[in-house]
């Protein structure tokens, strides 16, 4: 049995789309797509636009995502290691054949967690569109080269799978998509990446959803330790230069695109200052992120 995961926050076209684009895949295993959602409304959309018993809606009480998703993973949870969960978002939608590029990886008994490849949907011809690329290349540069070396690396949230037989709960205040490829590398899985399986993002195209975005994110990865103390740090200040200021300074490929790349490492720099002064004030990250909206990223909500 295969579980697909699709937390959602109020965006029911979105999600439809994200249903249909597993719906639309030739999957040769059993499977059942999991809609989790705070909002009934979401539910009653799904039933009228998609008729597919394979299709379940779990009510997200509205507490953070985490304690949503321990709520559901507590009705699945299996000790038969065979049984695969997937993990995605509603606002994002899988590529042709991404479900068994990953399932590939667990044919290896010892691999654990899988994750697959985040494409932008944005244009490389406008800014926040060529800073999407730019990251999500760069992303791809260093999971392929840290996937050959075996080491550990944290997944993609858009689009990654476990086995379903050692994650017992994830805590409230860090970003289920670093701490659950951690939980199986402590058990002594490796952790695959699995670049064929795509999935496609809209990111942010305006500087305040940007900032908001990516200040978030950051504020979440800081409270890694607090949780995981020996977690190896894939994402940090120190980590991005390392890994990519090479891959960005030899990014652009005309004058303007130089120029933004310029803003771009600019940009960098201030949320990490951003997020640093805000959790000095104790502003931290906050398991109920979704109730911030970024309206940007809703590709049709």
């Amino acid at each position: 049995m295969l579980y697909i995961i699709i937390t959602s926050y109020n965006e029911p076209k979105a999600t439809i789309r994200a249903i249909q684009s597993f719906l639309y895949q030739k999957i040769k295993e059993k499977f059942k797509i999991i809609v989790v959602d705070p909002f009934p409304e979401v539910e009653e959309y799904m039933r009228k636009k998609v008729k597919d018993k394979r299709i379940e809606f779990f009510l997200d009480p509205g507490e953070g995502k985490a304690i949503a998703l321990n709520m559901l993973l507590e009705t699945i949870r299996s000790k038969n290691n065979e049984e695969i969960v997937f993990f995605t978002d509603g606002d994002v939608f899988v590529g042709k054949n991404s479900v068994e590029e990953i399932l590939k990886f667990f044919k290896d008994k010892k691999v654990g967690c899988v994750t697959g490849k985040p494409i932008t949907t944005d244009a490389r011809a406008k800014k926040y569109g060529y800073w999407s690329k730019l990251l999500y290349d760069g992303i791809d540069s260093v999971r392929k080269k840290i996937d050959k070396q075996g080491k550990f690396f944290q997944c993609s949230g858009y689009l990654f799978a476990i086995r379903n037989n050692v994650l017992k709960e994830i805590p409230l205040d860090v970003p289920e998509d670093a701490y659950i490829p951690y939980i199986f590398w402590k058990a002594g899985y490796k952790i695959r990446y699995a670049d064929k399986a795509e999935v496609y993002v809209k990111y942010p195209d305006n500087w305040k959803d940007w900032i908001a975005q990516r200040v978030r994110t950051i504020k979440a990865h800081e409270n890694i330790p607090l949780v995981a103390p020996d977690m190896p740090r894939t994402k940090s200040f120190l980590n991005e230069i390392k890994a990519g200021a090479i891959f960005t300074l030899r990014y652009p490929k005309n004058p303007i695109e130089l120029v933004w790349t310029i803003e771009f490492i600019l940009a960098r720099i201030l949320i990490y200052v951003k997020s640093f002064f805000e959790l000095k004030k104790k502003e931290a990250f906050n398991p109920a992120w979704r109730d911030v909206e970024i309206k940007s990223t809703k590709p049709f909500d």
